[in-house]
């Protein structure tokens, strides 16, 4: 089994920063692709950004892009989610997701086997 816990969310003001952390633990070498998914009170959950298991290829959606970076290190067994410009509409649950798959394709497509418990993020205008 994989553990991912997440962490750094908060309340920022609107044009704030905020990093997001996701440890991994347990089985981690199942934990090829990562990525981020949110969800905001009473909408679907939502892909945020994905990232390979050696960071070389990443994926984003189009409301984050310019503003939202993913990274990992896999030393730590982390993936990270930078997060600039941050705009009321970012105001939601920021969940983590692992899959054994080596595509982030499987990540994008929500369909990972791994979740964290989320982290809420909450940008106040």
């Amino acid at each position: 089994q994989v553990q991912l816990v997440e962490s750094g969310g908060g309340l920022v003001q609107a044009g704030g920063s905020l990093r997001l952390s996701c440890a991994a633990s347990g089985r981690t070498f199942s934990t090829n692709a990562m990525g981020w998914f949110r969800q905001a009170p009473g909408k679907e959950r939502e892909f945020v950004a994905a990232v390979s298991w050696s960071g070389g290829i990443t994926s984003r959606a189009d409301s984050v892009k310019g503003r939202f970076t993913i990274s990992r290190e896999n030393a730590k067994n982390t993936v990270y989610l930078q997060m600039n410009s941050l705009k009321p509409e970012d105001t939601a649950v920021y969940y983590c997701a692992a899959d054994s798959d080596l595509r982030i394709s499987t990540i994008v497509a929500g369909a990972a086997r791994y979740w964290g418990q989320g982290t809420q993020v909450t940008v106040s205008s």
